[in-house]
């Protein structure tokens, strides 16, 4: 039976570790929540490598410290994915699918990585949502995409007008 004079004494390390865990997750935007059971130290340390590529990180957490710091940032709701051995991929701006392809790849690779869900953008995200993201196109391919469609139409117009001065007997050199 509990005293109802009990209450709980908060240890200054633990409550330094969460702070330094808010500090950290404060620089980041997207969190991919993963199960890292069964991987070597080798491995990780690949998947941390192929993160920081991606100015995002990979840190094997505490599930308490790491519910407490993002509830303490207004990043709550992704309890349920922090089960278990947990390691969160931390992303920033637009490299969520780029850092969830990262995963994926690593998971397929060493079939061992299994990516839980995420809250990506404020956006709470399962597994599947987190799969999907990482088979979008990045920013830069999009962007690319796009000024190849806006550059075809002036190209076109320059090749035309080319062919109609050469048409008209008028030399490339005038």
């Amino acid at each position: 039976m509990l005293d109802s004079n009990y209450k709980t004494r908060i240890n200054r390390a633990k409550e330094d570790a969460v702070g330094a865990l808010r500090d950290e997750f404060k620089e980041y935007d997207g969190f991919i929540f993963t199960n890292y059971r069964g991987l070597t130290v080798e491995q990780i340390t690949q998947i941390r490598k192929t993160l920081r590529e991606n100015d995002a990180a990979y840190r094997v957490v505490k599930n308490r410290y790491a519910k407490i710091a993002l509830k303490e940032l207004d990043k709550s709701g992704a309890d349920e994915q922090m089960i278990g051995p947990t390691a969160i991929a931390l992303t920033k701006g637009d490299t969520a699918n780029v850092v969830a392809k990262a995963l994926f790849q690593a998971a397929k690779d060493n079939g061992k990585l299994e990516v839980k869900g995420g809250l990506v953008n404020g956006a709470l995200m399962t597994a599947e949502e987190i799969e999907a993201l990482s088979k979008l196109p990045t920013k830069l391919e999009l962007i690319a995409s796009l000024m190849g469609t806006m550059k075809a139409p002036v190209q076109k117009l320059a090749a035309t007008l080319l062919a109609y001065q050469e048409k008209l007997g008028g030399s490339q050199a005038e």
